[in-house]
């Protein structure tokens, strides 16, 4: 990773192009509430941040990255439409020694627009694009709007559907629960056995409860455990349609004629798929060569939770390396953080020192 120095020049040569282009810059606090990225993404956090306590503000973490505390900040007094950049420093929890820094500067474009959502996702794809071009490097999109609403439309259970969409950023476990709700492994045997003694109208305990839950809330955890027991397979062709579509990858056009296809047997997918084009034509008009344009259906999946529609990344040849750019769409975490508020949004960011140190490569 280049040294400190030749990172923040190339985060400020980046951040005078996105107030060129608009943007407002602004600033976020390097500690934030852990409270606020639980409540978002559960304690699977923990494994990617850096927590610590303050003896006035409670359980904190490093800033893991800047969007959670932009769309805060928007949210509580910003004006519309609205395009924020900003840049600093954030910190990612590393498993294993690599060239993968735990932290790294980041520079950031976000964009808050109701008007044209499709020109949005244009706009900021092709911004970054251009300002990282003469690196040649590979771009990958996708859109998880397409997978959520292909959840959406299985007809199963909506606890199961609410299942699978909660899973959809953890591949592993999404695919466990389709094996399981598709009939294709068993029940876990602790669940088979708690099941087979509620059946026999045998209570599940004696113990008194410990934990959160109220025993209110035990007994319909209960219930919908039995639900989903007496509940028949998802069938077959609706598990294979899914799966098609989540190792599904090709070049945009070719995407897209593929998808529409799916749309006639997933009737829920048609409206994404109608605004994957319309995202296609609007990148074309930018100058975006979209016939070479790579598209993969599970694009975005092991990213942070906050993602609900396009999704891109732009990456080196060296797979060692993490994505030099990447971002996407984020509606629903302006109604998470929006109390009562709501506003389309889209971002991407980049790193600056993986930038500096592929030009000095050149």
């Amino acid at each position: 990773m280049a040294e400190r120095a030749g990172a923040r020049a190339e985060a400020e040569r980046l951040m005078a192009a996105f107030r060129t282009a608009g943007a407002v810059p602004v600033e976020a606090d390097i500690l934030q509430p852990a409270e606020v990225l639980l409540d978002l993404y559960g304690e699977d956090i923990r494994a990617r941040a850096y927590v610590t306590n303050d003896p006035l503000r409670g359980e904190m973490m490093l800033r893991p990255d800047f969007t959670v505390p932009v769309v805060q900040m928007h949210m509580s007094d910003g004006a519309e439409p609205a395009r924020y950049c900003y840049m600093g420093e954030v910190f990612r929890k590393q498993e294993h020694l690599t060239v993968r820094k735990s932290e790294y500067f980041q520079v950031g474009y976000e964009v808050f627009d109701r008007a044209d959502p499709v020109a949005a996702d244009a706009e900021v794809f092709a911004l970054i694009a251009d300002l990282i071009a003469p690196l040649n490097l590979r771009a990958v999109t996708g859109d998880l709007a397409i997978l959520t609403a292909a959840v959406r439309g299985l007809k199963t259970l909506e606890s199961r559907k609410a299942a699978l969409l909660r899973h959809i950023w953890r591949p592993r476990r999404f695919t466990q629960l389709l094996d399981r709700f598709g009939g294709r492994t068993p029940v876990p045997e602790t669940r088979a056995r708690l099941l087979a003694s509620l059946a026999a109208g045998q209570p599940p305990g004696s113990a008194p409860p410990v934990g959160l839950r109220s025993e209110a809330e035990i007994a319909a955890r209960l219930k919908a455990l039995q639900e989903d027991a007496a509940a028949a397979p998802i069938a077959a062709e609706e598990v294979a349609r899914l799966e098609d579509i989540l190792n599904f990858a090709a070049k945009s056009p070719a995407a897209l004629t593929r998808l529409r296809e799916s749309a006639r047997d997933m009737p829920a997918i048609a409206p994404a798929v109608g605004r994957m084009a319309a995202r296609l034509d609007a990148l074309a008009a930018k100058g975006i060569d979209i016939d070479n344009l790579d598209f993969e259906a599970s694009h975005g999946r092991t990213t942070l939770e906050y993602y609900d529609g396009f999704v891109f990344s732009f990456h080196a040849a060296d797979p060692d390396l993490p994505p030099v750019a990447s971002g996407g769409r984020y509606d629903a975490l302006t109604t998470v953080l929006g109390q009562g508020r709501s506003i389309p949004a889209v971002g991407g960011v980049i790193r600056p020192g993986i930038v500096a140190d592929l030009k000095g490569e050149a």
